[in-house]
């Protein structure tokens, strides 16, 4: 099997459990190709008895790879969608950081998972992407998002307008700090902190989430993916914030921004005992008493 690793710097605590990765991967016998900036970050830290092959870009990795593991939270997974693209390589996160969505693999299971992906105990959950279309290629290639687009306001402390169409269909001027397009996987982030609901991945849906409206009866909208969402932007300031995921840029009244569901998936890697809902529960805390 040959194993790709991607990741960003960790707290010094999780060093031995990076050791036990590369230990249990060697002990399997596997290939391990590595993302160049993250070999020189683990050279002082662990020690690594092999002489990995190193990776920078999709083109490295399209057709060499079985799976790639993500080390840091869901920011880091979050930019591997970069990485593999439409290539359909299988993505576990190992996390390292706080809460962990997508990153949902604990330090504690790190050996138990890996066992499971080498006996072929596990399943792929794919996951739907969001594709930004404007006039300008604001993102260039990389127009694509798991989580959300945003729209935020810039500086200035007034509200912002967005019009905003589903297809041709106007649905509703928003009055707001800004606005949120979230996918299935998205709805559990930045969208969920604005009072979004959860959506179940594999849903077919986008959600829809005003941020700090001026009208207390606005509320989410969940809308079928098929649909294409049209976004016009307007407010007392000439600049605004638009976002995907993490990658924000700077845009003018003049852009119209147009969001579809992107023309493929990729698959998250779910082993024995981890499913969404084990997830949503567990990070969640729900059913757990603490008043005593």
């Amino acid at each position: 099997m040959r194993v790709g690793i991607y990741g960003r710097a960790f707290d010094d605590s999780f060093i031995p459990n990076i050791q036990v990765l590369f230990n249990t991967m060697k002990s399997f016998g596997w290939e391990v190709v590595i993302y160049r900036p993250f070999l020189s970050y683990l050279h002082p830290r662990i020690s690594m008895d092999i002489d990995p092959a190193l990776f920078d870009k999709y083109e490295d990795v399209v057709g060499q790879l079985d799976v790639l593991l993500s080390i840091g939270g869901d920011g880091t997974f979050l930019e591997t969608i970069h990485i593999v693209k439409d290539s359909g390589i299988p993505i576990l996160g190992i996390n390292t950081g706080r809460l962990g969505f997508l990153a949902s693999t604990s330090r504690d299971d790190i050996e138990s998972s890996l066992q499971d992906i080498n006996d072929g105990k596990y399943r792929l959950q794919t996951r739907s992407l969001l594709k930004l279309v404007t006039d300008d290629k604001l993102f260039g290639e990389g127009n694509i998002a798991l989580n959300e687009l945003t729209v935020h306001k810039k500086e200035t402390s007034s509200m912002i307008t967005i019009h905003t169409y589903i297809g041709d269909l106007y649905l509703n001027s928003y009055w707001a700090d800004g606005l949120i397009v979230a996918t299935p996987t998205g709805s559990t982030a930045y969208s969920l902190s604005c009072g979004g609901p959860i959506i179940v991945p594999g849903a077919t849906d986008f959600v829809i989430t005003p941020i700090a409206p001026h009208n207390l009866n606005v509320r989410p909208v969940v809308v079928p993916d098929d649909r294409t969402i049209r976004l016009k932007i307007e407010g007392r300031g000439s600049n605004f914030l638009c976002s995907l995921d993490s990658r924000s840029v700077t845009i003018d009244s003049s852009i119209e921004l147009i969001v579809k569901k992107a023309e493929y998936q990729i698959n998250v890697i779910q082993t024995e005992g981890q499913n969404f809902l084990n997830t949503i529960r567990n990070k969640m805390m729900w059913g757990l008493d603490r008043r005593n």
